[in-house]
């Protein structure tokens, strides 16, 4: 199982909104020692999103979706959702309880269109929403939530706690990088290729910067996986590095432009 994300809404394809839920979904899932394996910006199209979705559907990862699950004429997740899985839309018995209770809270109307919002696909689970209790939805591994950022983050956590605890921490993973000063990944790839090579729980990285004023041009060169061979990996690309003339230094003290550290 990977954990994949789809962010929906043409006002974020669109520029006129921020994502503000990539960003978020980093860090919950890394707090729990999880990582993001895939994610995907769609618009309110409601044939692209069944077709996205009937491919997710189709794997073993756990997708979470945020927005389009209102009511409003742009608003197409929920029945996109229903189309990929090849059931009804049915209004949720619980999520009815939900609306019906914050709808009495307001001393509000429960409207046929206010229901609509508990109209989840067939087999659906739903997901608490503690801001005001219009729920979200669960489908298999794939879990559905609102576009407002309030609402939809600590739904997420609710949904990672619920469904992934035995999950979390489960593959110890390190990290170690050095900034190759001037460096060019032409020169560095074979040693990057060797440390995979002979380091099969590594995976190499490589995260290349023009530089600024402030910063001189350099690499980001670093291992991450096995922790027992991460700091062996580690002394041999310093070897390397140093053999091949480049100047180096850890991340967190990176050089101004001109100076110099060997």
């Amino acid at each position: 199982m990977g954990f994949g994300a789809i962010i929906i809404g043409d006002e974020i394809v669109r520029g006129k909104r921020s994502d503000k839920h990539f960003a978020k979904l980093i860090e919950l899932l890394a707090l729990r020692g999880l990582h993001l394996d895939w994610s995907l910006y769609l618009g309110d199209d409601r044939r692209r999103l069944t077709e996205t979705l009937a491919l997710s559907l189709k794997t073993q990862d756990a997708v979470f979706s945020f927005g389009g699950i209102g009511v409003t004429p742009d608003d197409h997740t929920r029945q996109a959702a229903a189309a990929a899985a090849g059931v009804p839309l049915r209004l949720h018995p619980e999520a009815e309880a939900e609306i019906r209770a914050r709808f009495a809270q307001t001393g509000t109307e429960v409207t046929r269109d206010r229901l609509q919002l508990g109209e989840f696909p067939a087999g659906s689970r739903i997901i608490p929403n503690p801001f005001n209790r219009i729920p979200g939805f669960s489908f298999a591994d794939h879990h559905f939530f609102p576009g407002f950022p309030q609402m939809a983050h600590p739904m997420l956590e609710w949904v990672l706690d619920s469904y992934y605890r035995e999950r979390f921490h489960r593959v110890a993973e390190a990290e170690q990088a050095i900034i190759v000063w001037e460096g060019n990944e032409g020169t560095l790839l074979d040693l990057m290729r060797r440390i995979e090579a002979e380091h099969a729980g590594l995976t190499v990285f490589s995260l290349p910067s023009f530089g600024s004023a402030a910063m001189r041009r350099h690499i980001e060169l670093g291992v991450r996986g096995d922790p027992a061979q991460v700091p062996i990996a580690m002394q041999k690309i310093c070897a390397e590095v140093s053999r091949l003339g480049f100047q180096w230094d850890e991340p967190e003290r990176k050089t101004p432009a001109g100076a110099g550290v060997g």
